[in-house]
């Protein structure tokens, strides 16, 4: 089954109108659409949960980097599935 098909396990979280248009105006929309299901949730959810803005920025900043460089999970080394030794 492709990781686009598979079922969180937990809630879903919504994507904040901010966080799209932040991908969209960086062009990295298809990098996070390219992720799993559960990185795409979890970015959100810890996006959306900061209490101040400026911790809410932040984490947008530190996703968009992470997609950009395409190398890092939450400050974790992290590869695509196609890219695995």
């Amino acid at each position: 089954m492709s990781e686009s098909k598979r079922t969180l396990k937990r809630p879903k979280n919504p994507m904040p109108l901010f966080v799209r248009d932040a991908l969209n105006e960086c062009g990295l929309m298809d990098a996070y659409l390219a992720r799993p299901a559960y990185q795409q949730n979890d970015y959100l959810g810890w996006i959306a949960h900061a209490k101040l803005e400026a911790t809410k920025t932040k984490r947008l900043n530190q996703m968009l980097d992470e997609l950009e460089g395409g190398r890092l999970y939450m400050n974790m080394k992290w590869k695509p599935r196609a890219q695995r030794d």
